[in-house]
């Protein structure tokens, strides 16, 4: 198994909803690195997983539609409590049809899967990961 890994971050605010959110129930800030591995299980021709400035121009793409966003005021979240690991799988559902169609330097289909982290401090992080197929 073969992977590349490109990283960005983002920094949004946003809001919970429920008791077990503790003071994070309030508005509050938050700077997240969000990692994105892209999986095959052999390297294409070139010798590589994907392209990889394609890849992380994929995940700029995605993250510019979040970054310095209030996502309380995002309407696609609406009633949504944007929690680290929901906001794991949004950005990996976004990088999924990238991929799928062919935006990475390889045939979609040549890939496994991908898995998006994101570390919300140096002692926390969350991570979703599927198969693309």
């Amino acid at each position: 198994m073969f992977a590349v890994e490109v990283r960005d971050h983002i920094m949004i605010a946003h809001s919970f909803r429920g008791a077990v959110f503790g003071p994070a129930q309030a508005l509050h800030g938050a700077t997240f690195v969000v990692d994105a591995a892209f999986i095959a299980d052999e390297l294409d021709v070139n010798g590589i997983v994907v392209d990889i400035g394609q890849a992380h121009e994929a995940l700029k793409a995605v993250l510019s539609a979040l970054n310095y966003r209030n996502l309380d005021d995002v309407p696609a979240f609406k009633g949504q409590n944007t929690t680290t690991e929901f906001l794991t799988k949004h950005i990996y559902e976004r990088l999924a049809d990238a991929a799928r169609e062919g935006k990475l330097g390889r045939e979609g289909r040549e890939l496994k899967a991908i898995r998006v982290t994101i570390s919300e401090s140096h002692v926390a992080r969350a991570w979703y990961e599927a198969s693309l197929w």
